[in-house]
């Protein structure tokens, strides 16, 4: 028997079909699929569908998707709904899935879905790998840059991140990741820890639950120090706040895993399968934001269907402290106040914003907003009427709501909505800087291209939005994520071509934060999203 490529054997393990068994073809009295048409459709499942309907397809910021109930629609129906998605926030498909894609994806969807496997803490050390080992790390950086400008840039359809010079405003290296990095993340500033050399390393986590050790110091060859792989699916990670450890959140297997940060040797494995807010037991319990809590020594784990963030002292790891701290569902993304102290993270599926205070370790407050909340890194700013705010875009309606967020200084505005601002399209995200007038938003769920291809920036003194900038006007572009270099002078924004996503023709756009006029443009990146600006991302930003 030939012995499957690595490509291939991972996206079986992602997807859920072990090498021995075989996937089930037909449903009963339904449609039926090949085995080759099944394969290629359980991979469009996995890169397109997945990430909100679940392995499982029990449904979380995406609706169940499970058989019984999916099969009443009719073929005709699922194929329409695929292609233009719907008002509640998804995204239409027709830009990009051909015909016999969609038309395949909604023949899968009505078949029972595979059970994926499991993965052990055994295999997670198995796949680490050191490249560079630690005692070989340059005590000073490797060349003449001003690495605290520099940005790390996903390269989701590539496989890459590209660490691009904020200065100079050229790509320094393209570093292979792994499929569909989602997010980057280094050690940030603590309030009772310390880093001597902040910022300097960078870790990345995709789709495939890979996980890199990236040292800004090196050389570009040298960049990449080590890996790891933690799941098959996964979102997020971050880092202790004295250095020395990461969580990586899995969404198959559903767990966390504590790596230790130097050797990148993983830990610890934690499930997150248990009972929701409602009782009911959960097997598919994935974990979404993961994040360090500024003044504790703590993670926080945002377990996505059981509507619970678990507070984790990372303290003792061989007698770990959990508090699980019930809110609502299904938990997405987060961020904190300026002061570190309050948690603030979208349950997008009960339209709310939830407030987990991490001193009292309890949740707080929550906040009734629009559809589908998904503030991405999020944004704190100041408003005239509210004093300290905090933001949300919304993939369900196009609007941005914005709440006060300073129970000390504010009492009466704490945790209430003080502006609800329309925009003309739903986003996937929303950012602003200290020393800007404005917050900028996406509209990447729009159907329209020349909505989805512009951003809106938002007066913080009026709340009203006062400039409309179409970024791209290349046929199947659209315009995702905002993020400003360290001095909050520019602003960059990515176009990403939607229509192809083979070849490097996506590039950034940079624009004067004062004047919002064009200043230049990065070209030779494929499909550009999230952006990290090292200074911004290790002194918390916002």
């Amino acid at each position: 028997m030939k012995k499957p490529g690595i490509k291939s054997f991972l996206l079986s393990m992602v997807a859920g079909v072990t090498m021995a068994g075989a996937p089930p073809l037909l449903a009963s009295g339904g449609p039926s699929l090949s085995e080759e048409d099944f394969e290629k459709a359980k991979e469009l499942y996995f890169q397109r569908c997945a990430g909100c309907h679940g392995a499982l397809r029990k449904g979380a910021t995406g609706k169940s998707l499970e058989p019984k109930s999916i099969r009443k629609r009719g073929q005709r129906r699922l194929e329409k709904v695929i292609a233009f998605g719907t008002e509640g926030g998804m995204n239409n498909f027709d830009d990009l899935l051909t015909r016999d894609e969609i038309t395949l994806l909604a023949t899968y969807i009505q078949l029972e879905p595979p059970i994926p496997p499991e993965m052990s803490l055994r295999l997670m050390r198995e796949r680490t790998r050191v490249f560079v080992e630690p005692k070989n790390y340059p005590t000073k950086p490797q060349h003449d840059r001003n690495w605290k400008n520099f940005f790390i840039v996903i390269e989701r359809d590539a496989g890459k991140v590209a660490i691009v010079d904020g200065d100079r405003h050229e790509i320094i290296t393209h570093i292979n990741t792994g499929y569909a990095v989602h997010v980057a993340k280094s050690a940030e500033r603590h309030a009772t820890e310390s880093v001597a050399d902040l910022g300097r390393f960078w870790y990345t986590i995709g789709r495939d639950g890979r996980v890199k050790k990236i040292d800004l110091w090196q050389t570009p060859e040298r960049m990449l120090v080590a890996e790891t792989q933690i799941a098959y699916d996964a979102r997020d990670i971050a880092v202790s706040g004295d250095g020395k450890y990461l969580i990586a959140g899995g969404y198959w297997p559903p767990h966390f895993v504590i790596i230790d940060a130097e050797t990148m040797n993983p830990i610890k494995v934690v499930s997150t399968r248990g009972a929701n807010i409602d009782g009911y037991f959960i097997n598919e319990s994935r974990v979404a934001a993961v994040d360090t809590t500024p003044n504790l020594s703590s993670f926080l784990v945002s377990a996505k269907e059981l509507g619970q963030v678990w507070q984790v002292d990372y303290t003792d790891l061989s007698n770990l402290r959990i508090d699980k701290i019930d809110s609502a569902r299904y938990l997405h993304d987060g961020f904190f106040d300026p002061t570190g102290r309050y948690f603030q993270v979208a349950a997008n599926a009960s339209n709310k914003m939830v407030i987990i205070d991490t001193e009292t370790r309890k949740l707080e407050a929550m906040i009734d907003v629009a559809k589908k909340p998904h503030p991405g890194p999020g944004a704190n700013w100041v408003d005239p009427n509210c004093g300290p705010v905090a933001g949300t875009t919304h993939l369900g309606e196009a609007k941005v709501t914005s709440w006060g967020n300073d129970p000390v200084g504010h009492p009466d505005r704490a945790w209430k909505i003080c502006r609800v601002i329309k925009v003309d399209g739903a986003g996937s995200f929303i950012r602003t800087h200290p020393k800007s007038d404005f917050v900028w938003v996406d509209q990447l769920m729009h159907p329209e291209q020349a909505v989805k291809q512009s951003v809106q920036v938002i007066s913080k003194k009026t709340g009203r939005v006062i400039k409309t900038i179409r970024v791209t006007k290349d046929a199947g572009f659209a315009a995702v994520h905002i993020e400003f270099n360290q001095d909050g002078s520019e602003v960059w924004v990515s176009a990403w071509n939607r229509k192809d996503y083979s070849n490097d023709t996506g590039y950034i756009v940079i624009y004067d934060a004062k004047t919002l006029r064009e200043k230049g443009r990065i070209k030779g990146l494929r499909t550009p999203t999230g952006k990290f600006n090292v200074y911004n991302r290790i002194n918390h930003v916002t």
